[in-house]
């Protein structure tokens, strides 16, 4: 069966596009981005590609240059859009388009073009039966999918995410600092227990906070404690009454 992959990030052209073609007997496969043409194309080989131009991740000329550059494509592709300039579409056509339908597409004019494209494809496959084998092209090289990211995941009660994309280095650091936040806000700052739960001397933790570049809190009663005295030391009664005590 003939298979032919619709690529639209507009749900409602993909699905018009592919009923139509569902109902005239071609195998359809959509995808909404370019990364799901990508691992569309890796997956499996199509005998015609329909391609929109304007799409939120990458563009479909973008996306055809891709292809060509790597010589990953071995169908025709026509390109689609309905806000594309006529130097886009001669950019197109340079990068390998067969042809470019302009949007909203009659029904005529998207048979007529995908007809087209399919009595090209069968010529050329055709055609090159008949080459030496020397002068034969030869098959696409196969498409790699495109890497899964590893997860990451933000550490509750803290503004840090670990992500494991990033290098060992980057990951230790920032794991060890939303570690020690995490218990900082636990003990209310208090530095004595933060350093028993970190199982670490109250002078290692102070060096592995300055290593870090993290701030030294205190916690709110060491906090009042400090006010007090200052206010106390501030104080001229206080301080004429010691003077006299003294004397």
């Amino acid at each position: 069966m003939t298979n032919i992959l619709v690529v639209d990030d507009e749900i409602g052209i993909r699905e018009l596009l592919s009923e139509i073609l569902s109902d005239e007997g071609y195998s359809i496969a959509t995808a909404d981005n370019a990364a799901a043409a990508r691992r569309a194309l890796a997956a499996e080989s199509f005998d015609l590609i329909l391609l929109d131009i304007w799409m939120p991740d990458t563009d479909g000329v973008t996306l055809l240059k891709e292809w060509a550059s790597k010589k990953q494509l071995s169908c025709p592709v026509i390109m689609m859009s309905g806000h594309a300039t006529i130097e886009t579409a001669v950019e197109a056509t340079k990068y390998g388009a067969l042809e470019f339908l302009e949007k909203p597409i009659s029904m005529q004019k998207l048979l007529d073009a995908v007809h087209h494209g399919l009595e090209v494809h069968r010529r050329k496959e055709l055609f090159a039966k008949y080459l030496p084998s020397d002068e034969r092209p030869a098959p696409p090289p196969p498409i790699q999918p495109a890497p899964v990211p590893l997860p990451s995941f933000a550490v509750p009660g803290t503004d840090f995410v670990i992500d494991f994309n990033l290098p060992l280095k980057d990951v230790r650091e920032t794991t060890e600092k939303a570690y020690l936040t995490a218990i900082m806000n636990h003990e209310n700052c208090q530095m004595t227990r933060v350093a028993k739960r970190a199982g670490l001397e109250r002078t290692h933790l102070y060096r592995k906070l300055k290593a870090l570049a993290m701030e030294i809190p205190r916690s709110e009663k060491s906090r009042e404690d400090e006010a007090a005295q200052e206010e106390d030391e501030a104080s001229p009664e206080k301080t004429d009454a010691a003077q006299e005590f003294v004397s």
